[in-house]
Parts: C-alpha cells; sequence; structure tokens
C-alpha cells in the first residue's frame, strides 16, 4: 500500500509553504487523496515525481554591503555562499550583489532577484545574514517566495552588529522623514541631517574615551 503524507510532512519535503501547497493543490499540480475521516493526504509517489523533476536545486546567490570600501567582504560572502552551495549539491544559476543600504528597495541585484523568483528561475536564495537581505520585513520576504517555492537560507545566524552600517541607516531613514517634512532641498532638512551628523559623532567619540 502507497504511503500516504500528511500536509506538514508534504511541506516539509517539498521545502515549501502550507498556502503553497494548497495552490498547488488547486491547480491540478499535486494530487491528493481522501482519507475515510474526510482529510486529504498527499501520495508518496506524487512528492516523488515531484522531486524528479526537478533534479537539481537552482541556487541564487546574494551578497549586500553597504559601501564601495566593503568590496572584500562582498568577495568573501560570495566565494562563502559558492563553497556552500557546492557542499550541498546545489546548482548556482545567477549571483547577484549590490552595494547599498539594506534599507533601499530600489537595489538592482534584489529587483532582479524578485523578477527570477516570480519568473520561478530559481528553487533557494542563499544568503550569509537575513541583514544581508533587508534590514527590515524579512518575514514579509520569506513568504513571499514561499509562495513561489522558492526557499531562503540564511547559512549565519544573527549578523554582528555592524556600528558604521546602522549609523549610515539611521542617517538614511532620518534624511527621508527630514525630506518629506521639510521638502528634499530645505534648509531646515540640510541643517538637521548636519545635527544628527555630529550628535553621532559625538557619541562615538564618548564611546571611544569610555572603552580607552
Amino acid at each position: 500500500m502507497e504511503r500516504l503524507l500528511r500536509p506538514k510532512e508534504a511541506c516539509q519535503l517539498l521545502s515549501i509553504s502550507y498556502s503553497t501547497l494548497l495552490r498547488w493543490i488547486r491547480e491540478g499540480k499535486i494530487r491528493v487523496v481522501t482519507t475515510e475521516g474526510g482529510k486529504y493526504r498527499i501520495p508518496y509517489s506524487e512528492i516523488k515525481k515531484y522531486l524528479e523533476r526537478r533534479e537539481e536545486t537552482r541556487a541564487i546567490i546574494y551578497a549586500r554591503v553597504s559601501s564601495a570600501d566593503q568590496r572584500e567582504d562582498l568577495e568573501r560572502q560570495i566565494n562563502y555562499l559558492t563553497n556552500y552551495a557546492t557542499a550541498k549539491g546545489y546548482k548556482v544559476v545567477e549571483v547577484l550583489k549590490d552595494i547599498a543600504s539594506g534599507l533601499n528597495t530600489q537595489r538592482k541585484g534584489l529587483l532582479k532577484l524578485f523578477k527570477l523568483v516570480e519568473g520561478r528561475s530559481v528553487d533557494v536564495v542563499l544568503i550569509t545574514y537575513k541583514d544581508r537581505l533587508t534590514r527590515f520585513g524579512f518575514e514579509y520576504l520569506e513568504e513571499f517566495f514561499s509562495t513561489m517555492g522558492v526557499k531562503i537560507e540564511v547559512v549565519f545566524g544573527e549578523e554582528p552588529k555592524d556600528t558604521q552600517e546602522l549609523v549610515e541607516d539611521l542617517i538614511s531613514i532620518i534624511t527621508s522623514f527630514a525630506g518629506k517634512i521639510y521638502g528634499m532641498r530645505s534648509h531646515k532638512k540640510t541643517l538637521l541631517i548636519q545635527g544628527v551628523k555630529k550628535l553621532i559623532g559625538e557619541l562615538s567619540g564618548e564611546d571611544s574615551e569610555v572603552k580607552g
């Protein structure tokens, strides 16, 4: 008798979310059977067929740094993720990289990644840390990718705090809000940003004195 899987088991084997599984069932991509108790189960043969069709796991490497002087770190991310993909048996189909703030939603590499995910041209996205993909809202991206049958693999855990990058992100946020309040070319906006930078500089100096 053929093995029948619960939805949760099927999702784990296919690396997809429950909502994606339901959509595939509605679209006829996966056949289900109904038990006497009225519950639906997925025949293992259906899972096996899908996995065999995929054969190779197509991977996209995504790396990001916030400024040009961090190019060495960018290459380190790419090299590590390339070796990681090889160890996992993944086929790297694209290497995307950005030199921009994690708050910037118009990054060229990120936008290309979205198109590849929407086009179902990838199975897994590899990143070193969550913050490399986005500073905020990682869970939303993870859920969106999952609905496309794409998994995000974060190789490391929480990213070590990069004070300089956090400061740049903070200034970027304040600049954006100040521009909306006063206007992008406003003298008040300029003074506010200068004041924030001065304050951050003074706080950094105090921290250095304490550590010293």
